[in-house]
């Protein structure tokens, strides 16, 4: 009887380990929303006009594995520094209208991909996504 069970925990430890390398693989490539914190919030569309337009973005990041979340938290100071200046040059109808919205969000994520090209040499981000996009 003993010899069974010692002949049974001798087969199961190769697939438990197994088992467990086929996790870690699949965490590694797992999608992955890593969101910007703080907010961005600043203003934007200083053409002179004596109305002060202020916006607050919360933003999230698609990556997939913990490499490229890992290599995003790496650049986050040079990815946010690109996105506030790129929010400060929108103009006011830009930001009111749901296609400048989508513009704005397709060149945040070009932006992002860049950075992360030149400091990375890959794009790594896939998209980019505003959780809330508020503009006054």
């Amino acid at each position: 009887m003993k010899a069974w069970i010692l002949l049974f925990l001798a087969l199961a430890l190769p697939l438990g380990a197994a088992a467990a390398e086929e996790g870690s693989k699949d965490a590694a490539n797992k999608a992955v929303y890593y969101s910007l914190n703080p907010p961005f919030v600043g203003n934007y569309a200083l053409d002179g006009s004596p109305r002060l337009h202020v916006y607050k973005a919360d933003i999230a990041l698609k990556v997939t594995g913990t490499e490229a979340e890992a290599a995003v938290k790496r650049q986050e100071p040079l990815i946010r520094n690109q996105l506030v200046q790129l929010f400060t040059q929108q103009t006011q109808e830009a930001m009111s209208t749901q296609e400048g919205k989508e513009k704005l969000r397709q060149d945040a994520l070009k932006q992002t991909q860049q950075v992360l090209n030149d400091e990375e040499g890959k794009p790594i981000v896939e998209d980019l996504l505003f959780n809330n996009l508020i503009v006054q």
